[in-house]
This record gives structure tokens, sequence and C-alpha cells, in this order.
């Protein structure tokens, strides 16, 4: 029995599309975070020769855990918003199953009117 309730699919199935969009451009931040952050070490100063800058290797070890640890944020970040986006497709197909189910219902599940139709005798 309905309590009266309605849902609106149109603004489900936008929500799903927004976060399919945000999924791609999450893929596209994991994917330059990846591959396109990477520092090479004597970037950071010269680590042997006669000058030598003592700090570039702790500097590269830093920029190297730093770029690790945003590579795991974008990759739970992508994990909870597929987790979400399924779970929303999911209820969005419950919710049009069950209006689908219920319009069969109302139409007694004849397939909808009898208005005009000749009775058919056998």
């Amino acid at each position: 029995m309905s309590n009266g309730m309605r849902v609106d699919l149109s603004a489900l199935d936008e929500v799903i599309r927004k976060l399919w969009r945000l999924l791609d451009d999450m893929d596209k931040a994991g994917t330059t975070s990846k591959y396109d952050t990477t520092i090479p070490e004597h970037a950071f100063g010269q680590t042997s020769g006669e000058v030598v800058f003592h700090e570039a290797k702790n500097l590269h070890a830093a920029q190297t855990e730093m770029k690790t640890k945003i590579e795991g944020i974008i990759k739970t970040l992508h994990g909870l918003i597929d987790d979400f986006s399924t779970k929303t497709s999911k209820v969005r197909d419950r919710y049009n199953d069950e209006e689908h189910e219920i319009k069969r219902g109302v139409g007694g599940g004849s397939g909808g009117s009898t208005k005009g139709k000749l009775a058919q005798t056998n």
C-alpha cells in the first residue's frame, strides 16, 4: 500500500549520470597522479659529484611518499563514488520495477483498459 510518496526517477537518473562523470574525472586524476607527477631525484639537486645537495634525497623521498598518499586517496575516493553509484543505480532500478508492478496491478494484469473493445466468446 502506498504512503503517498513518489520518487522522481529522472532525478535519480541525473544523480547517476553525475556520479559517472565524477568517476570519469577520478579516473583521469588517478592516471595523472600516478604517471604525471613523478619528479626525478636529480630535479631536487645534485646528489653526486663535486657539489652535492644533501637534502635532495630527502626531498625526493618526501615527494615520492606524498605522491603515493595522493594515489591512495584518489583510489579510495574512486571506490567510494563507485560504490555509491552502484547502490544508487540499484535503488533506481527497484523503484522503476515497483512503478511497473503498480501500473500492471492497476490495469488488472490485462495490459490496460478494455474500453472500446468487444468481448470475445469461445
